[in-house]
């Protein structure tokens, strides 16, 4: 759902930097996941983009610094179902991604955001390739056969 990306102030809250655009969507649950602790969520905000929590038993600030880099998770059953042609990335990691020609580009190794648009992370025989999941180039997504197809060259 997000990453901490620091600190914010001295008091324990920490500043999470979310993986999707609606950030206070993370702030509407009471309880997070980071690295295998549960935490509840005392206080939440918006702030620049990013969201600021306040996280029971996290005081001070060497304790939110502490979380830096860590991944904020939800567990499943929290989550609304996404809308069509929306998917969360944990359930694209693991497809197998094809071309229109019908290559094998590589599998989903995870995903991330560069700014401008989502990017899929495919591991293949040899390499490693970046693809941009974005209508343009993705076809089509097949959770049930787990496949994804795309168009874009397998020499790219």
């Amino acid at each position: 759902m997000g990453r901490v990306a620091g600190n914010y102030g001295v008091r324990g809250w920490i500043r999470v930097a979310p993986y999707s655009a609606e950030a206070g969507a993370l702030g509407a649950h009471a309880k997070w996941w980071i690295g295998d602790v549960t935490y509840s969520v005392e206080a939440s905000r918006v702030h620049s983009g990013n969201l600021l929590a306040k996280l029971e038993g996290i005081e001070t600030r060497e304790q939110a610094l502490a979380l830096k880099g860590s991944i904020v998770r939800l567990p499943r059953a929290a989550l609304a179902e996404p809308e069509a042609g929306q998917y969360y990335w944990a359930d694209l990691v693991g497809l197998e991604v094809v071309n229109a020609q019908g290559s094998v580009l590589g599998v989903v190794q995870g995903l991330f955001s560069n700014g401008a648009h989502d990017v899929m992370e495919l591991a293949g025989d040899k390499s490693t390739r970046l693809v941009p999941f974005v209508p343009a180039v993705v076809r089509k997504v097949d959770l049930e056969g787990r496949r994804i197809e795309v168009e874009w060259g397998a020499e790219w």
